[in-house]
């Protein structure tokens, strides 16, 4: 590995090999998509090897990008894990809170998030993360993580849920897709149309779009799965397939895909506050009774849209 490999190569990897996506990545970032890609071809340079590929899907892992990822998260964790043992050990009894993101929901919920604990405490290190749903909820149960912005996944009783929004799922299509020309759609239409559905990273989106078909009569088989925003943007406007997303990921599609809603008024999913019950953490306490501002002003921002 070359001396000029950085740290940021690294982050910058992972976020790229995670949304599938540069422009995703780069919007996760915070950074500027040329030099995103940038950082990217130094990082391949210093490593060697050619990390990722584009194609219809997105973009690709090489097999040693596939080989690269899971060392350059160790590297960060590592990294992680040593920076939050110096910030302890440099003031013990600093209060802590590690806030999780279920991926793409930051835009809305984070500013407003922070902006309560840096008012109420101004003291306190934050940590930020964005993850799966089911991961989420795996590490509030591990309890490396104290509050999750979530699904209500299943089969969890010690976690305790508080929904901050009741979202309504459109439906994604290339923009010159005959159901473009319409104002909004049925589930009739959707299900005559090649279907692009969720994988395992989200069963609870997942049952609801199935229990939404099946509730009228008619049912969605897509062959093709998606697990990111980037996939899932790049599988519609390639295969010319539709697929179902919360109203939320409209933030973020590209020119090539629109949204229309459902005629109905389409199947909803509940944005939740996941915690451990057994957490006792006063900044936790704290949060969850601000958590009414929290919604107000979050409503009141994204109703000016």
């Amino acid at each position: 590995m070359g001396s000029r490999l950085e740290l940021r190569h690294l982050k910058f990897f992972v976020a790229v090999a995670e949304e599938g996506s540069l422009t995703l990545a780069a919007k996760r970032l915070h950074t500027a998509q040329p030099s995103l890609s940038r950082q990217i071809r130094d990082l391949e340079f210093e490593v060697g090897a050619k990390l990722l590929t584009r194609s219809a899907k997105g973009v690709d892992l090489t097999p040693a990008g596939r080989a690269f990822l899971d060392h350059a998260r160790l590297a960060l964790a590592q990294v992680e894990a040593a920076a939050s043992a110096a910030r302890r050990a440099a003031q013990p009894a600093k209060a802590s809170f590690a806030l999780g993101f279920l991926t793409g929901q930051e835009m809305d919920w984070l500013p407003e998030a922070m902006r309560i604990l840096r008012d109420e405490l101004p003291n306190i290190d934050i940590t930020v993360s964005s993850h799966y749903s089911p991961d989420l909820a795996a590490a509030l149960m591990r309890g490396r993580l104290d509050l999750a912005f979530m699904r209500c996944e299943p089969g969890l009783p010690d976690l305790e849920y508080r929904q901050v929004a009741r979202e309504a799922v459109v439906a994604i299509m290339p923009s010159d897709h005959p159901l473009a020309a319409k104002r909004s759609v049925t589930a009739e239409e959707i299900a005559q149309e090649p279907f692009i559905h969720m994988s395992a990273t989200a069963p609870v989106f997942r049952q609801v779009i199935d229990d939404y078909f099946q509730a009228r009569g008619t049912n969605v088989n897509g062959e093709q799965k998606i697990d990111n925003l980037g996939m899932a943007m790049s599988l519609v406007a390639s295969t010319r397939g539709v697929t179902l997303l919360p109203a939320y990921a409209k933030n973020f599609l590209t020119w090539s895909v629109t949204s229309r809603p459902f005629t109905d008024g389409g199947p909803t999913i509940d944005l939740v506050l996941g915690y451990h019950r057994a957490n006792r953490s006063q900044v936790l306490k704290l949060f969850l009774s601000r958590v009414d501002r929290l919604i107000a002003q979050v409503s009141s921002r994204t109703a000016e849209r």
